[in-house]
């Protein structure tokens, strides 16, 4: 009878350990850093029961330590409160500053932030490196914006497409306006599963960055880990892992969108980061055959979809592979005669730098020839 009540003392007590201290996992989220930058994972919109979220702030930082982020923000609603009856909170500063004690001892970045939510056309946007929220419950729209710019503040609009039946997001006035006035710097391309191409082609059309958020409610298990996907995050490029360098890098739009196999980025650094992801471990001719082989290691969290881009044909596979999140895979090209260097050319197919535009990536492989 002892070890039936142990048992269920152990399993009571699971979900509070969870909850407060637990920050092992097998969802480490990795990705390489591109030249003259580091790469940060980053997710700046999440909520907690401090607006509409299911969860307390610590719960967001110990999932954050699970996947290997390295800097988040929860941006709650100020203006909708639906669990104040149970939680009062007139501070809309306090899910931060739980979040910040939490993470003191460990190495991620808590970014301050809150969700400025209006009906459509305005919609919600979310302003991170806020200094105050309590001063951004505020009307007018446009007050809100001034004073989140007034602190610093950057800015950016949250699923354009919300409450839109065609899905089709719309430019207004408003949004404009908030342009001319240095008042919005940025757009979700990615907001929990859904990628809008529209939004990738306001964000290029208007010179804003382009972000990718999970939009969490509930549990990052639930809503992501258990239907077998890593939540949507931002690369963002910085020059070092501090708050002023990532505000730094988001404003000047060093940035890459991810959501699994899915990645949306300008060219410039959505290329580098493809090149650098795929390692060539091996490149050598087969016997004194002309069929070279060589082995590519991805060494991002992203499966990796290619199609051959050279004039030669594969002997071992189709022209179109895939290349698994830290796996490796083995191409037997046949090059007619043997090279002593060869270029490999790849288009990522899960990838876009604008609206059904596709990079292609290259490296400059040497050979094992030393005998031409």
């Amino acid at each position: 009878m002892k070890y039936f009540y142990l048992f269920f003392l152990i399993i009571g007590a699971f979900p509070v350990l969870y909850a407060q201290h637990f920050h092992a996992g097998n969802e480490a989220l990795t990705y390489p850093d591109i030249e003259g930058y580091i790469t940060l994972k980053t997710d700046f919109h999440q909520h907690t029961v401090f607006s509409d979220g299911e969860v307390w702030p610590s719960i967001r930082v110990s999932e954050a330590l699970r996947e290997n982020l390295d800097a988040i923000s929860l941006t709650e609603h100020i203006e909708y409160q639906p669990h104040k009856k149970d939680i009062p909170h007139p501070d809309r500063n306090r899910a931060y500053e739980i979040a910040l004690k939490e993470a003191e001892d460990h190495d991620l970045l808590i970014v301050s932030g809150s969700e400025i939510t209006r009906k459509v056309p305005i919609g919600h946007s979310n302003a991170i490196f806020v200094t105050d929220s309590n001063k951004l419950l505020t009307n007018p729209s446009e007050a809100v914006f001034a004073e989140a710019k007034k602190q610093g503040a950057f800015i950016f609009w949250n699923h354009p497409y919300y409450k839109r039946q065609d899905g089709i997001p719309v430019w207004s006035d408003f949004q404009k306006e908030r342009i001319q006035k240095g008042e919005l710097h940025g757009i979700e391309v990615i907001n929990s599963n859904n990628y809008s191409e529209e939004s990738l082609a306001l964000a290029l059309e208007h010179n804003l960055t382009i972000m990718g958020t999970s939009d969490i409610h509930g549990l990052i298990d639930w809503d992501y880990t258990e239907e077998g996907n890593h939540r949507p995050i931002t690369l963002v490029f910085a020059k070092e892992k501090t708050l002023e360098s990532l505000k730094e890098a988001l404003f000047e739009k060093r940035t890459v969108a991810v959501f699994n196999s899915l990645l949306v980025g300008r060219d410039e650094f959505l290329k580098p980061l493809l090149k650098e992801s795929v390692l060539i471990n091996e490149a050598t001719y087969i016997d004194k055959g002309s069929i070279l082989k060589i082995e590519l290691e991805n060494v991002s969290s992203s499966d990796l979809i290619w199609e051959n881009e050279t004039p030669y044909t594969f002997h071992n596979m189709p022209s179109v592979f895939e290349i698994k999140a830290g796996k490796s895979t083995t191409l037997l090209i046949k090059t007619i005669e043997r090279l002593k260097k060869f270029d490999l050319k790849l288009k990522a197919l899960r990838a876009f730098s604008a609206p059904k535009q596709q990079p292609v990536i290259e490296w400059n492989i040497s050979t094992n020839i030393n005998d031409i």
